[in-house]
């Protein structure tokens, strides 16, 4: 079958790879339809393998070369003998994270946080940038008629986003600032709007200031040109917003989300940060800030997020920047994502 197969930094090649491995009694075999490229992804094509592993993960016994792809959407072809959750024919969306069950962190359900997990994608025998995929049948959810395949690929960075916003603890009414308008922070957006929010979105790249105004949930400001904080409390009668989600993984951003909230208000770093960051510890002890890290999603998430989009309530497709064909996954996928001057923000790779 045809894959992106991911071989070292700068080495991904479209190529004839083996079929997927044996379907087990509680597996499902795929068709993907559509795959996303994510900050991940990316990350492992400028400077893998970092996530992918090189020598066999503890879990799956996967090494690279390794199939690329886990945000994404499929045609469920062939079940195994012991698979009642899902039938031949139905569109799936895969939940990729791979997890013991047994850990500390399993055993209390906090799945996401294994200590030894893995995922499609990076550390596992298929991934979604492929014609043909083999995943565990616990981990696809069916779409409604409702929901696209295409937005069936945007379930995994939905739940991301929505992860980051729901740490926060927003409700309705709350001002909300996003840092950040690339997928994560465009997806975290459109959830907080959805859930009542007044946003203001933070970005200097014009490209994705575009992108974000587009989505019509909030204001958008260049940090460039202004003082994002000294702004925010001209709109918040001095106070600051009730949370920041941080989603550039860029240390002014976490700078100006700790200028920017209110007291006692929330923070969640939900971009992930390449590099060290300095802040001031003392500003939050002052003004009783809550600074709080995540880390993908809860692995129950996707029929709520699937409900969302179904309901029009979560329009994860107005993030989609660019579709592309497998054949040109390098040139118009990794590169233009990677380039300085590139004019995508999210790329879906057409897996058919």
């Amino acid at each position: 079958m045809k894959a992106a197969v991911f071989h070292g930094a700068h080495d991904i090649r479209i190529e004839e790879v083996d079929g997927p491995p044996p379907l087990g009694s509680l597996d499902v075999l795929l068709r993907p339809y559509w795959c996303g490229i994510c900050g991940t992804d990316l990350h492992e094509y400028a400077m893998g393998p970092i996530v992918i592993p090189s020598h066999p993960h503890p879990l799956t016994g996967a090494t690279a070369p390794q199939i690329l792809g886990h945000e994404f959407s499929a045609e469920v072809l062939e079940v195994g003998s012991g698979v009642r959750s899902v039938r031949v024919g139905q569109r799936v969306s895969v939940m990729p994270l791979l997890f013991c069950g047994s850990c500390y962190y399993c055993r209390r359900g906090l799945n996401h946080l294994c200590q030894s997990m893995a995922c499609v994608g990076l550390s596992f025998a298929s991934g979604g940038i492929s014609e043909l995929a083999v995943v565990p049948a616990s981990h696809v959810s069916v779409l409604p008629d409702s929901v696209t395949d295409l937005q069936g690929a945007l379930v995994e960075p939905g739940a991301v986003a929505a992860y980051g916003v729901d740490t926060a603890q927003v409700r309705p009414g709350d001002t909300v600032l996003i840092t950040g308008a690339g997928p994560i922070g465009a997806l975290a957006s459109l959830y907080a709007s959805a859930l009542g929010a007044r946003v203001f979105i933070s970005e200097v790249n014009p490209t994705r200031v575009a992108l974000a105004r587009s989505l019509d949930v909030g204001e958008v400001i260049d940090p460039s040109k202004i003082d994002v904080a000294a702004w925010v409390k001209d709109q918040t009668e001095g106070i600051g917003v009730d949370a920041v989600i941080e989603c550039s993984g860029n240390e002014r951003a976490l700078q100006t989300a700790i200028a920017s909230v209110r007291s006692a208000g929330r923070i969640s770093q939900t971009g992930l940060h390449t590099r060290q960051a300095a802040i001031d510890p003392m500003v939050l002890s002052e003004h009783d800030i809550t600074l709080a890290g995540t880390w993908c999603y809860p692995v129950t998430d996707w029929p709520r997020i699937i409900d969302l989009i179904a309901r029009g309530r979560y329009p994860v497709e107005k993030v989609v920047s660019a579709q592309i064909s497998m054949a040109d996954v390098v040139e118009k996928g990794f590169e233009t994502l990677l380039s300085p001057t590139g004019d995508q923000v999210k790329v879906l790779v057409n897996a058919r």
